[in-house]
Order: structure tokens, then sequence, then C-alpha cells
């Protein structure tokens, strides 16, 4: 309790200033850090929630051609292939075109063949049962839904960019049949999945073309083995495909942004560990100017042990109240989502991160303090003296 008291003196009536600003510095950094984890898991766009026995199969030359839906027969009878689906993509707007519905992925899809493929999405049965029921109707993610104030009956229309209607119209409307939730942390709830056979009769051009078909194998430790036999069925036909695991594929989509990533990443690092620097030196410089003080206690009978743990303590309390107030805020900000307004549908500090960001702010503490604290422990009283 004594050793207690003197640390809280010491942080606390003697240079109060320089211990808050201290704590600040210490605080913002792992803001930062608790940031820099959000948007690296953002551009990582969920591969390691990929699922690893999902194949997808897309044109040969480039996912935005179309294969036929003919395709998905031939595709289920490949021994070794459990359930496939197809999807494509539609690319609206919602109200404000300059928005451009970010961030939401708009999939033309079949309902039980889709959800059963993602059972990830979690849907309440009587909405599922709802979906199934109405050609017009749509499901979208708890994200999106919220962001654009959308609710279950609500009626939505989308102004397509490319898929007009054999009327000419642009404009496709559809009713919010269900609400899906991700199963876990980092599931992309922002998309927006309305029925196929209702797209796929009322659209101008494209009849009987998907976009993409998704499929389970039997064993993903063979899934390269799947990926060959499924292209070498269409081999040196119009539509040869190009068969990856998911996982790859969402790797090439972040490779894409990937530049964006690491710039605003470095940035953040570098902030980052600049400010540990400043911290740091601040520690070791209060300590130094307590030369006398820490000459005093020795004389009155601490012991060099007693001395090293105590300066060790001031500064492991400087990074823990800071670090831990600073992982703590970066977590309640980055829980209310994407800050772009849709641009990073996947948005949030990974537990592991959170626990290294824990372990972060021991080291802050036992490193920037054990030099200072060595060297206090060492500490001759008559130097010490000498020195005040």
């Amino acid at each position: 309790m004594k050793s207690v008291r003197l640390v809280l003196a010491s942080l606390g009536r003697r240079k109060r200033t320089r211990s808050v600003f201290t704590v600040l510095v210490i605080l913002v950094a792992f803001l930062l850090y608790g940031y820099l984890s959000a948007i690296r898991a953002a551009f990582s766009m969920g591969i390691d929630l990929a699922g690893e026995d999902r194949l997808l199969a897309t044109h040969k030359t480039s996912i935005i051609q179309l294969l036929p839906y003919s395709y998905l027969d031939r595709i289920a009878r490949i021994p070794g292939v459990e359930r496939v689906t197809h999807a494509i993509w539609f690319g609206g707007i919602y109200q404000d075109p300059s928005r451009n519905f970010q961030g939401v992925f708009q999939n033309p899809c079949d309902p039980e063949s889709y959800l059963a493929l993602y059972p990830e999405f979690i849907l309440p049965p009587e909405q599922k049962a709802a979906w199934l029921t109405d050609r017009e109707g749509a499901i979208v993610g708890r994200a999106t839904a919220e962001r654009y104030g959308w609710k279950i009956g609500d009626r939505v229309p989308i102004q397509a960019t490319f898929w007009r209607r054999k009327d000419g119209s642009p404009t496709w409307e559809f009713n919010i049949r269900g609400i899906y939730d991700g199963a876990k942390k980092g599931i992309d709830n922002t998309q927006f999945l309305f029925r196929y056979d209702y797209f796929d009769e009322a659209r101008a051009v494209g009849d009987g073309l998907v976009g993409w078909f998704i499929l389970r194998v039997a064993d993903p430790d063979r899934s390269a083995e799947f990926a060959r036999a499924i292209d070498a069925e269409f081999e040196n036909s119009p539509y040869e495909t190009k068969t990856v695991t998911e996982k790859v594929l969402i790797q090439g989509f972040a490779k894409q942004v990937g530049d964006i990533g690491r710039i605003i990443t470095s940035v953040l690092a570098a902030v980052f560990f600049t400010m540990m620097l400043v911290a740091a030196n601040t520690i070791a410089q209060s300590v130094r100017e307590r030369t006398g003080e820490l000459a005093t206690l020795k004389t009155v009978g601490f012991t060099d042990g007693e001395v090293l743990r105590l300066v060790l303590a001031e500064s492991c309390l400087l990074a823990l109240v800071g670090g831990g107030a600073g992982l703590l805020l970066a977590w309640v900000l980055t829980s209310s989502g994407d800050p772009t307004g849709g641009f990073l549908p996947i948005f949030y500090i990974p537990g592991r991160d959170l626990a290294i960001g824990a372990v972060l702010v021991v080291l802050l503490g036992g490193v920037t303090g054990f030099l200072p604290a060595f060297g206090a422990m060492r500490l001759r009283i008559v130097d010490a003296l000498r020195r005040g």
C-alpha cells in the first residue's frame, strides 16, 4: 500500500500536467492503433472468413463477362460438387446518384440455393418464406437497412445503371421481405439480394446469362483438383471458365485496393510509433529529474529492488491508463460502423488485434520504464544527491 501511494503521488501531485499529457499521447496512439486494425480488416475484405469449401467459377476472361445459366446443371454433375448456385452483378443507384449505393453488393440470385451456400447469413424462417413467395421480394443486410432506414414491407426503387427493363425503364422496384444478420463479427451484412427469376424475366438483354457460379465441394483440401475439373468441362467452349476458391477471389479484389490500404496503414503506423517514442522519452525524462528523490528513498531504507519496482510501476500505470482508454475508445468508435458511409462494408477491430493491443500496452510500460528503472536501481546515494 505504501508503494501504491508513492506511485500515485508521483503521478498525481508532482508534474501533474506532464502525466496528463503523457497519458493523452498514449491514448491517441492506441486510438490510432485501433483504427489501423479496423482499416486492415476492412481492406482484407473478409479474407479470413471466406469459406474454405466454396469455389467460384467465373468467365475465363473477366468476372464482368457472363456465363450461360445452363452451366449450372453441368457443374452440379461433376463429382465432388455438393451444391451450386449462381449470382450476377446488378449495380444500381438508390435516391442520390452521387452516392451510387456505395458499398452495397447487389445480386440477383436463387434464394434457396444461395442461402444454403451462405449459412453465415442469418435470416428468420418467416422472412425467408416471405421472400420465397414474392417474386419482387428482396432481403438486405442489417447494416444497409439501418443506413437507409428500411424496414420489412418497404417498397424500394433502385435505378439500374446497365440492366434496364424490357419496357425501357431503368427503375426496378423491390419489396423488403427480410433483413439478415451475420453469424459472427466480420460477416458482410451490407448486401442487397433479390430473385434471379424476376430479374431474368424482366431484363431487356442477357436472358439466360449469369455472372458467376458458387459451389461447395466435398473436400476443401482438393479444391484445386475440383477447380481444374470444372474448367476442363468447359474448355474450348465459347464460354470458358476460371474457377478459384472464394478466398483467392477475395484476395484478388483486395489487391486492387491494396495500395490505398497500405498507404493509410503506413501513415497511421508511422504516427503510432512516433507517439510511442514521445511517450517513452517523457517517462525517461521524468525519472531523470527525480534522482534526488530516489536517493532520498534509498537513504530512508528503500532497497534497490523496491526502487526498481516503483519506477516500473509508474511507467506501467501510465501505459495501462492511456493505452487501455485508447483501445476502449477505438473499440467503441469502430463498433458504430463504417465512418466512410458505406465504402468499407467490413469495419471493426478483430479480437486478435485487441489482444495484440493489450500486449503492446504492457510492453510499452515495461520497455519504456525498464532502462530508467534499472538506472535508478543502480544509483548510488552519494552520486544522486550530488546531481540533485
